[in-house]
């Protein structure tokens, strides 16, 4: 098959999106010829890296390039300009893929990413136009924040979060764009439990659901031992409200309270000004050790050497450090919310239901007590972070896509 793929970021070696855009094109370039779209700011590292692929004949990169203060608003997540670029982004995209398929005979349309659902480019209109599947996701399609977490925002951060909540139920209910998209897609693919209810609930429609990131199978397993002592717990993220740090940070005070001996080990880059405070207000500045942003291999060194990691984001797709966190068999102990309550099951890691701050931080810290009373079974739950890795690895979601594209063309009779 011939797959033309929309794909704003993608760049080998990074997580996020950009690492996720390039897994799933050179996964799919192992099965299908692949025709990728993509923004020029990593032109020069994607085609080094794709010169070492043995698949690379079939990978046809297309750059279609904007500026520098469009790619520092990208990256400044929160930055609502962005989207006025990004959609002019999508409309030259969309020429572009008319003319590539002018020129050869395309078998899917695939938009990729980036995965939220407000910006869904226009290769539903393509499709619309030349019969042409097309297939989109996975997509990130939540209706907000949880609003029982609100109590423990800034006033700021409450009035910003309940805005954005109110603006994306609006989005899915009436962005025509959205809808276009949503409805012309043969498949709809969805990154986490919340999106395939917003699609049933707004749409009416059905989504698979697929989570967006995968894991890595190039290196060895590392092997972890039963240690007693001092219990060493990896919090990764971006210092922002979604992420939750506080509750992490509260998790300790409880922890500490309860005897337990821990160290809260933080990687992420923003102010952490406000944490530090609410660390030393819990008593705790002792057992946390702040390492600031780090490169990608400081990490994958760190959650070597950790024993558990503790990710209390409230609001994501699926996080690529929760994936990084399996393929080094660190157990996870999570939300069950948004990717990573279909990443992380009982055998790799622990999930608590969502219901307030207090709730949280209390289920937090008991499950926490229990592994680190319980080292074997901790031991165990990093063992079986071998078997989860493989399935959820880059090359076992290449091939469920391309059987989803299978799939969609059996649907559309051109």
């Amino acid at each position: 098959m011939k797959v033309l793929i929309n794909a704003y970021a993608v760049c080998p070696g990074m997580g996020s999106e950009p690492g996720m855009g390039w897994h799933w094109t050179t996964g799919i370039a192992h099965h299908c010829e692949v025709y990728v779209i993509t923004e020029s700011e990593f032109r020069e590292k994607i085609e080094e890296a794709v010169s070492r692929l043995p698949q690379r004949a079939n990978i046809h990169f297309f750059w279609n390039e904007t500026t520098p203060e469009v790619r520092k608003m990208c990256w400044n997540q929160g930055d609502w300009r962005f989207y006025w670029y990004y959609e002019k982004w999508q409309k030259r995209t969309y020429h572009m893929a008319k003319e590539i398929c002018r020129k050869e005979k395309i078998d899917i349309l695939h938009q990729l990413n980036m995965i939220g659902f407000r910006e869904p480019g226009y290769l539903w209109k393509l499709s619309q136009e030349t019969g042409i599947p097309f297939v989109w996701g996975p997509t990130d399609a939540k209706e907000g924040f949880p609003k029982a977490y609100l109590t423990g925002l800034t006033v700021k951060h409450r009035m910003f979060m309940t805005l954005k909540s109110f603006i994306s139920k609006m989005q899915l209910k009436y962005n025509r764009r959205v809808d276009m998209a949503a409805r012309t897609a043969a498949t709809l693919l969805a990154a986490s439990r919340e999106g395939v209810e917003s699609m049933r609930k707004y749409k009416g429609l059905e989504a698979v659901l697929m989570n967006e990131t995968g894991c890595e199978t190039e290196d060895g397993m590392t092997e972890k031992n039963v240690r007693k002592g001092v219990l060493n717990i990896l919090w990764c993220g971006k210092l922002d409200v979604r992420k939750q740090l506080s509750l992490a940070i509260r998790t300790m005070k409880e922890l500490k309270a309860s005897e337990t001996e821990a160290m809260l080990h933080v990687v992420g880059g923003g102010d952490n000004a406000m944490y530090v405070s609410l660390a030393k207000e819990c008593g705790v500045e002792e057992e946390i050790t702040w390492h600031g942003m780090v490169n990608h291999e400081e990490v994958q060194q760190l959650m070597r050497r950790c024993d558990i990691m503790l990710f209390t984001s409230l609001a994501e797709g699926t996080p690529a450090v929760v994936l990084e966190a399996i393929a080094n068999s660190l157990p996870v102990v999570c939300h069950d919310c948004c990717g990573m309550a279909t990443a992380i099951t009982d055998e790799v890691g622990r999930k608590i239901p969502l219901s307030d701050p207090t709730g949280s931080v209390s289920d937090f810290a008991r499950v926490i007590k229990s592994l680190a009373e319980d080292r074997v079974t901790l031991e165990e739950l990093s063992r079986n972070c071998g078997e989860r890795r493989k399935q959820l690895s880059w090359e076992k979601k290449a091939e469920e896509m391309v059987a989803i594209y299978r799939k969609a063309r059996k649907k559309c009779i051109r």
